[in-house]
């Protein structure tokens, strides 16, 4: 597993927060920048990961802004992203479980360091249930994705 990571200003500390535990994982990353508190446009950094994710560079990526919803929306611009905003270890296992989420956003002002640990240990760690249902309704999601543009 590889993982693409980066944030803009309103997600860099929790960003540089995370990267210890991808560390203790034994999870290969990659960070993408911000490099500092200097305020930054998320699109840039979403686009640039959901590109990597995308082209099967990396299996995951995790994007931190401000609260992930900005993060998130530019991120599933990309055909082959499904990016999902986390705010507990619920939402982070049925984003894996349920929708086959491969990036995950979260928010840097609403997250704690604590929580987003444990959000990131839980989403890296739960499979997609495939078959079914899920499998039919992700498979809906992709379809709906633009490649002529």
């Amino acid at each position: 597993m590889r993982i693409a990571i980066a944030s803009d200003h309103g997600g860099f500390e929790l960003k540089e927060a995370l990267k210890p535990l991808l560390d203790e994982l034994r999870i290969p990353f990659q960070d993408f920048g911000t490099t500092s508190l200097d305020p930054v446009d998320y699109p840039d950094y979403a686009a640039l990961v959901g590109r990597k994710v995308a082209a099967g560079e990396f299996d995951f990526g995790l994007l931190a802004c401000g609260t992930g919803i900005g993060m998130s929306m530019a991120a599933n611009k990309i055909p082959g992203i499904r990016a999902a905003v986390v705010w507990d270890v619920n939402t982070a296992h049925l984003a894996r479980e349920h929708n086959n989420a491969n990036i995950m956003t979260i928010g840097g002002r609403t997250t704690s360091t604590e929580l987003a640990r444990e959000i990131v240990r839980t989403f890296l760690t739960t499979d997609f249930a495939g078959g079914g249902r899920h499998a039919r309704r992700v498979e809906k999601i992709s379809s709906l994705d633009c490649k002529d543009s």
